[in-house]
């Protein structure tokens, strides 16, 4: 028997087994997942609510145990980098020193504590429980330490303190409030054109929980029918467009299941519209969708060029998402085919098209509300890396058009690097081409700017932040 085996216990409390909350060990596992694998909370999350849904017993997740789950999920997320701000006021060490694990878990309690109605005895007492499940009972002390600090005061009061004053450190101040990183702030504000108003109003948007827009594609779906859906409404701009409000549940949608109807944000629905609108001159045959993973904008533009006749290509470099496109168009009333292509070393001869859409991979700050987590993992260096890409893409598409035909050049980013120096840059290069003005393909959307470019916003249209430029080929 070793000698600490003959030792007395210690009077004290017996010892209590943790109690295991189902909600927030699968918030907690969502968030590893992301920090562990780069993935994306909107793709970790479903097929985990979706287990616990299937569960029997005390764990089987019901309709508000999934909402709670979400909100601690991209709730997080959303504000974590404020969130840091407040933890490392509140440990010894720096924050790189904390594990990653209970980092997470002290994000769960500081987000119940600062962002949600949960009171405060419950969040602590919740968030302890949970590092004691699944960190023990050491970590689980510091954790109850920890939050019991941040707990004294609410929201606006930890800003005042660990926010700089905006007079001193403008970009800095709005990074910690709206808890975006610094060199992301400060490119929104170049892109937004300077203002204090605008750009707060807009990391602000970043940080609401979107809503979940279908689209009823055309021949396949009407929005009358996606209308007579349980707490449904119009979409604000695509005559397309239909708007679930919160907890209505796509896949619980006929029309979704069947591929009549889809899940796409407006903002992408405008896009393929603008082209579709666009004004040609000459033929209206043949369309190509160049960059057409993961199938929303080419499933729209197929069911367009039904209508009037015409034939799709939707070409994908990536087989699997290729796939997905395939599925995307599965039952399209008219022409198209599907394939897995290199947009900048094309199969296709050049002048092929009558209009070309290129939406082109990108950092994705346009759609920092649907996927929180990007803003921190994306660095100002990506840019250079998409760089090359983008402007291959457009000189490719510019090809791939016929003299009199459009090319609708595309991204989920407003930064201007992606944007207008994009355009500009490969115009500049390409002989015989001419910008449209895009506004007028977008009837009734308010405030798109001077034009003759489009950039939609999330506070200001209620889209992700789609970048639209429209080019015809002259010569």
């Amino acid at each position: 028997m070793s000698e600490q085996s003959r030792r007395p216990r210690k009077p004290g409390k017996p010892y209590r087994r943790p109690q295991k909350d189902p909600v927030r060990i699968l918030a907690f596992e969502a968030l590893r997942a992301v920090d562990e694998r780069d993935a994306y909370a909107n793709l970790v999350l479903p097929p985990l609510l979706r287990k616990a849904r299937e569960k029997e017993g005390p764990e089987k997740f019901d309709a508000r145990d999934a909402a709670l789950a979400t909100e601690l999920v991209y709730g997080t997320l959303r504000r974590q980098g404020t969130y840091d701000a407040v933890i490392a006021d509140c440990v010894d060490r720096p924050l790189r020193e904390v594990d990653p694990p209970v980092l997470d878990v002290l994000s769960l309690g500081v987000h119940q504590l600062l962002g949600t109605r949960i009171p405060s005895h419950a969040a602590v007492s919740a968030s302890v429980e949970l590092a004691r499940v699944v960190l023990g009972d050491g970590r689980a002390k510091f954790v109850n330490a920890v939050l019991r600090k941040v707990a004294r005061d609410d929201l606006d009061g930890w800003l005042e303190r660990v926010a700089p004053p905006y007079d001193e450190d403008p970009e800095d101040h709005l990074a910690v409030v709206h808890s975006h990183p610094r060199w992301v702030v400060s490119a929104l504000w170049d892109s937004l054109g300077g203002g204090r108003a605008g750009i707060e109003d807009l990391l602000a948007a970043d940080n609401e929980r979107p809503e979940v827009t279908l689209v009823a594609r055309p021949g396949r779906a009407t929005r009358e029918e996606l209308l007579g859906e349980e707490a449904a409404v119009p979409g604000r701009w695509s005559p397309y467009a239909v708007r679930l409000s919160e907890g209505g549940e796509p896949g619980a949608v006929e029309a979704v299941r069947e591929g009549r109807a889809g899940v796409q944000d407006e903002g992408s629905q405008l896009v393929a519209l603008a082209l579709a609108n666009a004004p040609l001159d000459g033929p209206d045959r043949r369309w190509l969708d160049g960059c057409a993973g993961p199938g929303g904008k080419a499933a729209l533009l197929g069911a367009l060029a039904a209508e009037r006749g015409a034939f799709l290509l939707a070409s994908e470099k990536q087989p699997h998402r290729a796939g997905l496109v395939a599925g995307a168009l599965s039952g399209n009333p008219g022409p198209y085919q599907v394939i897995a292509a290199d947009g900048t070393r094309p199969p296709w001869r050049p002048g092929s098209f009558d209009r070309v859409l290129v939406d082109v991979p990108c950092t994705g700050l346009g759609a920092l509300r649907r996927r929180p987590e990007a803003r921190w993992r994306r660095r100002p260096e990506d840019l250079d890396g998409f760089a090359p890409l983008q402007r291959g893409l457009l000189r490719s598409a510019l090809e791939a058009v016929r003299v009199g035909g459009v090319v609708a050049y595309a991204t989920c980013s407003p930064h201007l690097a992606e944007t207008r120096a994009v355009v500009a840059d490969v115009l500049k290069r390409v002989p015989g081409t001419e910008l449209l003005d895009a506004r007028p393909t977008l009837p009734g959307v308010p405030a798109l700017g001077e034009g003759p470019d489009v950039q939609l916003w999330p506070h200001v249209h209620g889209t992700d932040a789609m970048y639209l430029a429209l080019v015809r080929r002259t010569s």
